[in-house]
């Protein structure tokens, strides 16, 4: 059996993200006008995981809103593109970490660990 090195239980999400512009802090100008849909499967305390078509650069940021459950658990943040593997059908799979991510949101992650865990059960 493979051991697990993630520092963070990833969670299964079915979310659509909008990135409207990718910005890096030594560089200008901003990437924009980005229209592919993109697709996040999972989402963990350190980061999100993604699906598109765009072919996007690597270490670029953008600002992101995602509701884990519903609007009360809608967390606003900056993630960094730090991963990107080309797939056979074309699209891109992307890792992606949170930059300066208040502690006092990840509890957010928690609640919806125990949702998971409830729907499963239940």
């Amino acid at each position: 059996m493979m051991q697990e090195k993630r520092r963070s239980k990833r969670l299964p999400v079915q979310l659509e993200l909008v990135v409207s512009k990718l910005f890096r802090q030594e560089t200008f100008p901003w990437l924009e006008d980005l229209n592919a849909p993109i697709n996040v499967i999972d989402v963990s305390k350190l980061g999100i995981g993604f699906i598109t078509t765009d072919d996007l650069p690597l270490k670029y940021y953008f600002n992101a809103r995602l509701e884990l459950g519903n609007a009360e658990n809608s967390l606003y943040c900056v993630v960094q593109i730090i991963r990107k593997n080309p797939k056979p059908d074309g699209s891109f799979s992307y890792g992606c970490e949170f930059v300066g991510l208040a502690p006092v949101l990840k509890p957010i992650f928690d609640e919806y660990e125990r949702i998971l865990a409830e729907d499963k059960i239940g």
